[in-house]
């Protein structure tokens, strides 16, 4: 695994940290962060073993669409597009006013990407 590899992993790890840290907070929690942490994580972690596999990947947050580069060249990759989507929809809509998530939306984000990292981790 190369250097570059490690921090793809390292940063997003540090990501799922957050989003778990921000979930946790008793005094004024942001929502809204937990959500877009959330994506970041999965977002750095579906890069990492494109990256590994010798694929640039694009510059995107559309999970979803970084789906379409991996599962061609990762035969055990597979994941519900729903989950990506919301994911994804999750991170970019409550970043700005307007919108703003709830707790429940927030757990659902956190929950996803705990899921999503348990399956992406052991593919590095």
């Amino acid at each position: 695994m190369t250097a570059t590899v490690k921090e793809w992993i390292d940063k997003a790890e540090k990501d799922f940290a957050t989003a778990g840290r921000e979930m946790r907070a008793e005094d004024e929690p942001n929502y809204d962060a937990v959500c877009f942490h959330a994506q970041q994580c999965i977002e750095k972690l579906m890069k990492a073993p494109l990256i590994h596999l010798g694929v640039n990947p694009t510059k995107t947050h559309d999970l979803a669409y970084l789906d379409q580069f991996l599962a061609p060249v990762c035969p055990q990759w597979s994941w519900p597009v729903e989950e990506l989507r919301f994911l994804t929809r999750a991170a970019v809509t409550f970043r700005y006013p307007g919108e703003s998530a709830e707790k429940e939306e927030a757990a659902q984000a956190l929950e996803i990407a705990g899921r999503l990292r348990q399956k992406l981790l052991p593919l590095l």
